[in-house]
């Protein structure tokens, strides 16, 4: 007889000894359970509504885990920093040297003759050596430039073009010529600078630090005003790195000037008045990306002047016929290279025009 658990026939032929079922290793467990797509009704649901025996359960939203979250953002991070990294320039200084202040000499060049004079500006400078001088601003031209170790094509063209735009306002501009303005120059300075820009024109001094001649060019207008506004300009720009993160221009000029006395008329004879300036200017990335420039060094030899007046604050010409003793043992060329060394020079006669 069978035990309690066998079918009435016995265990069928086939059929697993001691009636183990075949399927009991299927385990149906809860979460089995809750995850199957079909759900059958109950008995009461099926008789109330006549419905179908099974409904179909909603499909489970997953979401994101935290840890997965945790990674994607790491990744977003990563991923940004790489990009801020790529694009940012690899020579960018972290912050700007503070510049250091203009060292300026200016030195009166007196003639040791009568200076010559004539009706004629043409006629003036035909005859002096300025007479292939360009006129204005197509006097300062700008060289070929070239990329440097840490400064691009465009950087550098940038520095020149700089140079070139103080050299025009600070030297060519009638207003400040004349004295009435200072703006055109100043706004083109270092912002680190301009206090000792401001103080040079509120106390002028003789220290190398604080002379308005240093910054730029302008006449005693009480005593003379232009002949001719075809002012005549030679001279070359040349760029270099100072360091790592500075560019430098030295700008080496000759500016050629007819003058005559305030309020005279037309018949009046004019005269040339020669200034030559060796300015170095230095460029940081904020310079560049601001247009404007930190000028270390200014090196002026002008004239016809006596050396008895005062060139600090402005030039005073001496005018055709004029005459003045000589300031030093031998002349000195504006024109011509190298730097003078006596505080002040006497002017050559072959930089007078020979009317």
């Amino acid at each position: 007889m069978g035990g309690p658990g066998d079918p009435p026939e016995g265990t069928p032929e086939g059929a697993p000894a001691g009636g183990e079922d075949e399927y009991r290793s299927v385990v149906f467990d809860e979460s089995f359970v809750r995850a199957a797509r079909l759900q059958e009704f109950s008995a009461q649901e099926r008789m109330a509504d006549h419905t179908p025996a099974v409904r179909r359960r909603p499909t489970l939203q997953r979401g994101l885990s935290r840890q997965a979250l945790i990674l994607v953002l790491l990744i977003a991070i990563a991923f940004g920093t790489a990009i801020y990294m790529g694009v940012r320039h690899p020579y960018q200084a972290p912050t700007a040297q503070p510049p250091e202040p203009l060292r300026m000499t200016v030195i009166p060049l007196s003639p040791q003759t009568a200076v010559p004079g004539s009706a004629s500006t043409d006629e003036l400078y035909a005859h002096s050596p300025a007479a292939q001088f360009r006129i204005g601003a197509e006097g300062i031209t700008l060289p070929a430039s070239r990329r440097t170790a840490h400064f691009s094509d465009s950087q550098v063209v940038t520095a020149l073009t700089t140079a070139k735009d103080y050299l025009v306002e600070s030297a060519l501009d009638p207003d400040v010529l004349t004295g009435s303005a200072t703006r055109p120059v100043r706004i083109l300075l270092d912002p680190q600078q301009l206090d000792q820009f401001d103080q040079s024109f509120e106390r002028p001094m003789a220290d190398g630090r604080h002379a308005p001649t240093g910054w730029l060019v302008r006449f005693d207008p009480a005593g003379a005003q232009l002949a001719d506004s075809k002012i005549r300009v030679q001279g070359t720009l040349q760029a270099a790195e100072f360091d790592a993160n500075t560019l430098e221009v030295i700008a080496d000029h000759t500016f050629v000037y007819a003058l005559k006395p305030t309020g005279s008329d037309a018949k009046a004879k004019a005269s040339l008045f020669t200034v030559r300036r060796e300015l170095h200017f230095r460029f940081d990335r904020d310079d560049l990306r601001m247009h404007q420039a930190e000028l270390a060094v200014s090196y002026v030899q002008a004239g016809p002047l006596a050396c008895s007046e005062d060139s600090v604050s402005r030039l005073h010409p001496l005018l055709a016929g004029q005459t003045a003793k000589a300031g030093g043992p031998a002349g000195t060329d504006p024109y011509a290279t190298g730097s003078a060394t006596a505080l002040c020079g006497s002017l050559a006669k072959s930089a007078q025009p020979k009317v």
